[in-house]
């Protein structure tokens, strides 16, 4: 079964540290923010002038373009037949006749997460890859409990996930009970996961990370997973009651969006004196709840996010001392309690977006000298309330939808380390620009403002290390896109419902890098538009609704190979059509605008 592998096993493969065969949901919404910090592998670019591809790459190519020729991979090497299914997988190419070609060749990680029409019939080719498969992922697939049986001999499986599985019931979860080599699993919104499923884990002996997030509420009382299970790492989400004793070693704890989480629950936890995270996001925690972690001086995480607590619960965070990350958004706090919070001298995020706070709370955020990221998104925090941060080494600063103008930006001036800012919604103008001129480690800035127009724009041309630009809802005109040209190193900008044209895209097309490109809401844009933007060979997302593209200006698109994100809404454009370029051109698009 399968040839010699010619690679080593690195590492396990878990959930949050490897890009599954879909890359991820991606949103359905016409903004293109859905694409986060990091963007999957690009392809080989086999266009005139591209970098040159590997034989492997050539030779991976070819057997797509031919997939229909061949009956089975089981004689090549390992490695070979991961890496062609791999790419059939991220190519969309994958079928069932094309799968069925991958039967016993050994392969190590079958990622299928939210590929279309996984079902109990493609179970029996990955169970062929018997003691060699390492890695499965069946998210949002239809198998059901019988497919996830032909996964028993599998023996050697260290990750399994099968997140949003419907048609998997408590009966399903007996057969993972004997993969004993499991290290981590995952079963978000998984309504198979009930108290009497849960007792399947209970052999799991060398699990170390447990995802149940978003499980439907139910009681479980923890020693069902016995003290025999050495959790490590352990992402929890789900409404139980618990019982320490057998969780002794755990660092990491997700109970995330469980409203049945209570105090008393906090009060269990106080003994797991190992943790490191805990995440217990609206939940009902209370003050009283936060007062039982007191004891958890290793704890460097803790969200708090949306739950029912006071500055009462300050008193109790203040003696966490060794907290790195505090997210306390949500939670209704006011002014008071903030005095103690200078001595957390280990504070480098601090969240506190979407509270009743004022400039007066930031007075006592002086002492944190380690803060570099703080969240103030719709607070009560004005242009003289910035004075407290002059000092602190801030990286990024959240300060959308405040009363912050332009006069308060002259307390950011000195803040040279910082590289994300957003401004997004607030009071700041074209004049008040000027006085970020000098922050030239600023990477990401967001200006989501009307009163921004040219001149603002103008005023930013220092900033030349700019990565990410979103000016949606600026006034930028044709003539203003000319000071974009100072912005070489821009991956991903925005420019929406301006006043562009086609003549102002002529400045865009020359931001070689960009890998985001949304000019949805300009409503003259034309098939130039797609004609001027065509040599952008790095785009991965490109959003230009509200237009007036048509199919004609599609054939422009077909150099964009990156291409994986296509949004034409409220265009003159059709699904079909963009389908057809989808297979005959753009074979990595995964994700257009209009569906259907």
């Amino acid at each position: 079964m399968g040839g010699i592998c010619s690679r080593k096993r690195e590492q396990q493969v878990i959930e949050d540290g490897v890009r599954s065969g879909v890359c991820g949901r991606y949103s359905k919404s016409g903004s293109s923010k859905w694409l986060g910090a990091s963007l999957p592998r690009q392809v080989a670019d086999f266009q005139p002038g591209g970098s040159c591809p590997t034989l492997m790459d050539l030779c991976i190519h070819k057997i797509r373009e031919d997939i229909e020729k061949y009956g089975s991979f089981s004689m090549l090497p390992r490695d070979i037949s991961q890496q062609i299914f791999n790419d059939l997988v991220f190519s969309h190419f994958l079928t069932d006749a094309s799968f069925e070609a991958f039967r016993d060749c050994a392969l190590q990680d079958v990622l299928l997460g939210e590929y279309p029409g996984v079902k109990d019939s493609w179970m029996k080719v990955v169970s062929s890859q018997g003691t060699s498969l390492l890695s499965v992922d069946l998210s949002d697939s239809d198998v059901t409990d019988t497919g996830l049986g032909l996964l028993k001999d599998c023996s050697n499986l260290q990750a399994m996930i099968l997140n949003h599985c419907d048609h998997i019931s408590e009966r399903g979860l007996k057969h993972v009970s004997g993969l004993t080599n499991l290290t981590s699993l995952s079963f978000k919104k998984c309504n198979a996961v009930t108290a009497e499923g849960m007792r399947a884990f209970s052999s799991l002996v060398n699990l170390e990370k447990l995802d149940l997030e978003g499980v439907p509420g139910f009681m479980v009382d923890l020693f069902i997973l016995k003290a025999s299970i050495c959790f490590k790492l352990v992402f929890i989400a789900l409404t139980f009651f618990f019982a320490p004793p057998g969780l002794m070693k755990l660092e990491s704890l997700n109970i995330r969006c469980c409203k049945c989480i209570t105090d008393l629950d906090m009060k269990a936890l106080s003994g797991l004196t190992s943790l490191k995270e805990l995440q217990v996001s609206n939940s009902n925690i209370t003050d009283l709840g936060v007062s039982y972690l007191r004891g958890l001086q290793k704890l460097i995480m803790l969200n708090l996010e949306g739950c029912n607590v006071t500055t009462r619960c300050l008193d109790s965070i203040s003696a966490l001392v060794a907290l790195a990350y505090l997210n306390l958004n949500r939670c209704g706090l006011s002014d008071d309690g903030w005095d103690k919070f200078s001595g957390l001298k280990n504070l480098k995020v601090l969240s506190l977006g979407f509270n009743n706070i004022t400039d007066a709370c930031l007075v006592h955020l002086k002492g944190l000298t380690n803060l570099e990221s703080l969240n103030l998104d719709s607070c009560q925090i004005g242009d003289e309330g910035l004075a407290n941060l002059t000092d602190l080494p801030l990286k990024s600063l959240e300060l959308s939808d405040t009363d912050v103008g332009s006069n308060g930006l002259r307390h950011l001036s000195g803040l040279t380390h910082l590289e994300d800012l957003n401004l997004s919604f607030t009071l700041v103008t074209d004049s008040g620009l000027k006085k970020l001129s000098e922050l030239t480690s600023l990477r990401s800035l967001n200006l989501d403002a009307r009163q921004i127009t040219d001149a603002g724009l103008a005023a930013l041309t220092k900033l030349t290390g700019l990565i990410h630009l979103d000016l949606f809802g600026a006034r930028i005109s044709d003539a203003g896109t000319n000071s974009l040209l100072y912005f070489k190193n821009l991956q991903c900008l925005e420019i929406c419902g301006g006043g562009l044209t086609d003549a102002g895209v002529k400045n865009i097309k020359d931001l070689a890098h960009l890998t985001v490109l949304n000019l949805s809401q300009n409503c003259s844009l034309t098939d130039k538009t797609l004609e001027l933007i065509s040599g952008l060979a790095e785009l991965v997302s490109l959003n230009v609704s509200n237009s007036l593209i048509t199919n004609e200006g599609l054939r422009y698109l077909k150099p964009l190979k990156n291409l994986r994100s296509l949004s034409l809404e409220s265009c003159k454009v059709t699904a079909s059509e963009i389908k057809k370029l989808q297979l005959t051109a753009l074979p990595n698009l995964v994700s257009f605008r209009p569906e259907h």
